[in-house]
Formats: C-alpha cells, structure tokens, sequence
C-alpha cells in the first residue's frame, strides 16, 4: 500500500471535485487505482483516436467493418425518424454509418470532454443538414438529462467500441441498468463487445510498438500534475498492459520503475518500485457471457452480428417491459 503524508499545501478548488477525489482515494487504497474515464481529457482523446488507428490495434477497425454488415439489416429493427443517443461519443467516427442507415430525427452525443465534443458534433452537424444535432456535456456514468427536444421520440442508444468492457462485471451490469433508466422502457441499445482470443494479439493491441498507448496512459499522470498542483516524476513510471486470465480481461498500469516519492494536492504519497496504479480494464466476452450481461442490466438481446471468425461482436437490445413473474 502507498504511503500517503498530510501537508499544508493550498488546494486547487478550480478542478473537478470529483477529479481531485478519485485520484486522492485512488491513490491512497491498498490497491492503487484511478477510474478509466478519467484519461479522456482533450489529449488522452486525441490520444485515444491515435490508437484506433494503429496497425496491432484490431477493435476498431473489426467493428467499423462489422457495422458495415449491421446496417443492411438494422432498418429491419429500427425505425427512423427516431432519437440516437451515443454515450462517449468521442470524435464520432462511426456515428455517421449509423445516421446514414436508418436516418433519425436527432442526434444526442454524450461525452465528459466538453471541447472534444463540441468539435465532433459540430461535423456531424454540418454533414447532416436534416438532423438535429444536441451535444450533451456529461460523464455519462452519472444522472445525465436528455434534451428536451427529443421527448416523445423513439430512442437507440448506441455504445460502441467495446467500451462496456472498461468496467468490471458488476459495475458493467450497473451501467446497463443506468442507461435503461435514461433511454426508458422500450428502447433500444446497439452495443458493441470484443471477444475472448489469443492473448498475444491482445496484449499487443493494448502494448503498440509505437508506444502511443503508453502515452495515453501516461498522460494521466500529466493531467493530475497540471490540475492538481502534482509533482509526480513522469519518467518514474511506466505503461504495462496485461492480461488476467481468471478475470477475462486485459488490464493497464503504471508500474514505478524505482521508488518515489510526490505530492499530490497537498497529499503525499510514497511508491515503491514494482508498484502500480491500475487505470483501465478491457473485459473480454464469450458468447453466452455477453447475452447474460445484457439480461442481468435489464436488456433483451433481439439480434447479434459477428466479425470473421468470431472475433468481435455487435448486439441489438431492447429494454422490455419488467415483467411479474418467469
């Protein structure tokens, strides 16, 4: 466990609180860890896109040419004229297939980057005149308001890339039943997930040679040196993906290289070499495990469409009514 020492250091209150209080109780636990959506600032994104196209990264591209074959048949499924609801929509780079195939009335991009978002709904908006386009500011992992002008529509949430696979089970489960309760009874849920497959190629993905990844990770570090008057020493740490087999999932650290010392906000903690902080899961699913996913969140898989050889999954849900009894 990291020793942690109280200073009389000022605090920075013009940060995010809940910023400040994720990396301080992350920091502190006898596990280090800081949540995942926390490395999506302005360049943890542009990082991010980076990574999508990188050669050893295959999620991207798998899906993009999966939702090619999705959209043949998604109009079958879903109505147009209705409401497309992205959470973490990022730079929006497949949104537009989705738009093009079965043509909503709205759009509603959610992302917790608010200059990020702004740039990419501002593109869809100009590529798609007959849309309305309402970008929401907000960690959709919380309570988020939808626009108003979208009541009475019918709604398809959209969350791909295999984001869901960035929270452990339990908390995956949760955030289902999360976006059941923003989108309502009766809607839909298009929802990418990456499949189990040989661990070489999924270390790989998440360890690129080009080290772009590393920079992601490490750009955490960057972030909470600038917002919370940190000192940590960057080239202390380094980028490590692994794969936890038992847990089905890829798992991505900052391990110490030596031992080290650094105030965070007032708060210092002690590392010692060889220990890590843990920043992101990427959950793998079988088959069976993804469907039993979307049921314990309150979602009924209605339709499925998988990569070549099996190595990426699209699913169309619809949130059912509850029901009384088997």
């Amino acid at each position: 466990m990291p020793e942690t020492l109280e200073t009389d250091a000022p605090v920075n209150f013009e940060v995010d609180p809940a910023f400040r209080a994720d990396v301080l109780r992350g920091l502190a636990e006898p596990v280090p860890a800081i949540p995942a959506r926390w490395l999506y600032d302005r360049r943890g994104s542009e990082l991010f896109d980076e990574i999508t196209k990188l050669p050893a990264y295959y999620p991207t591209r798998t899906e993009t040419a999966l939702l090619e074959q999705v959209m043949v048949d998604l109009p079958g499924h879903v109505a147009s004229g209705g409401a497309v609801i992205e959470f973490g929509a990022g730079s929006a780079t497949k949104t537009p297939v989705l738009l093009q195939a079965i043509h909503p009335k709205a759009y509603v991009p959610i992302d917790i980057s608010g200059e990020y978002l702004e740039q990419s709904a501002a593109v869809v908006d100009a590529d798609h005149e007959r849309i309305e386009v309402h970008p929401v500011v907000a960690d959709f992992t919380r309570p988020v308001a939808l626009p108003t002008e979208i009541n009475g529509l019918e709604r398809l949430g959209f969350f791909p890339g295999s984001t869901i696979g960035n929270f452990v089970p339990k908390s995956a489960a949760a955030l289902l039943s999360h976006f059941r309760d923003i989108l309502g009874t009766g809607s839909k849920l298009l929802i990418g997930m990456d499949r189990i497959k040989p661990v070489d190629r999924l270390v790989a993905a998440y360890n690129d040679p080009e080290g772009v990844t590393a920079q992601f990770n490490l750009n955490l570090l960057e972030r909470i040196n600038r917002e919370l008057q940190a000192d940590i020493p960057i080239d202390a740490f380094a980028h490590e993906a692994r794969w936890a087999d038992m847990l089905g999932r890829i798992e991505m650290h900052l391990v110490a290289r030596r031992d080290v010392e650094f105030t965070v906000d007032g708060q210092r903690f002690a590392f010692a070499e060889g220990q890590s902080i843990h920043t992101e899961n990427s959950h793998k699913y079988g088959q069976r495990g993804a469907r039993l996913l979307l049921l314990a969140g309150g979602w009924t898989p209605l339709a499925e469409w998988l990569a070549p050889h099996e190595a990426y999954v699209i699913m169309l849900c619809e949130a059912h009514p509850d029901r009384f009894a088997p």
